[in-house]
């Protein structure tokens, strides 16, 4: 089931866990909030984790929303008379690029372990800002092209749970094609 315009949509995480749609703070009302210190989020424990037991998984702040953020984002551009330049086309390879600057960062490391244990803050600080541009490009494009994300996440999310159903594909990285009923 999904409903929007402040209703909840229900088993997105394949519980009874609700999504608030209103625009509200508590995106996952029983999602556990993550704590930032020193600009790191440290992640409350959560019953879904990846991998063992004990693991925490990390979770983003609640705000700046991807609303926020388009908000933000057309300000920006309002008061530098940038539409002209932010089309789709335009904006999709900007993307594009950001995508490869992320690229490079990755770039003849081998294997990055899930944290970045290895990096430097220096390091860390430049894939922010990198991820943070994919994102503005991503976000304004969906909003050049009338694409609602946060609604369009919840339909994918609703077609690849109904593509890679848990009990078939549990543990492995084959595409839903390759699997026999």
């Amino acid at each position: 089931m999904m409903a929007t315009n402040g209703k909840d949509a229900h088993g997105l995480n394949g519980d009874d866990t609700s999504v608030c749609l209103n625009g509200g703070n508590d995106v996952f009302a029983n999602k556990p909030h993550s704590a930032v210190v020193n600009g790191a989020a440290k992640a409350a424990p959560s019953r879904l984790q990846n991998g063992g037991t004990g693991a925490e998984r990390f979770t983003f702040s609640p705000e700046p929303t991807i609303e926020d953020i388009r908000r933000m984002q057309a300000e920006f551009t309002d008061e530098r008379d940038w539409n002209k330049f932010h089309q789709p086309r335009n904006l999709l390879l900007a993307m594009v690029g950001e995508v490869g600057e992320v690229s490079e960062l990755f770039q003849w490391r081998g294997e990055v372990a899930e944290g970045l244990p290895d990096w430097t803050e220096s390091e860390r600080e430049q894939l922010a800002h990198e991820l943070s541009d994919v994102m503005i490009y991503l976000v304004e494009l969906a909003e050049k092209c009338r694409v609602d994300l946060p609604q369009a996440v919840l339909r994918k999310m609703a077609l690849n749970r109904l593509k890679y159903p848990a009990s078939k594909v549990h543990g492995s990285a084959k595409k839903y094609t390759e699997y026999k009923d």
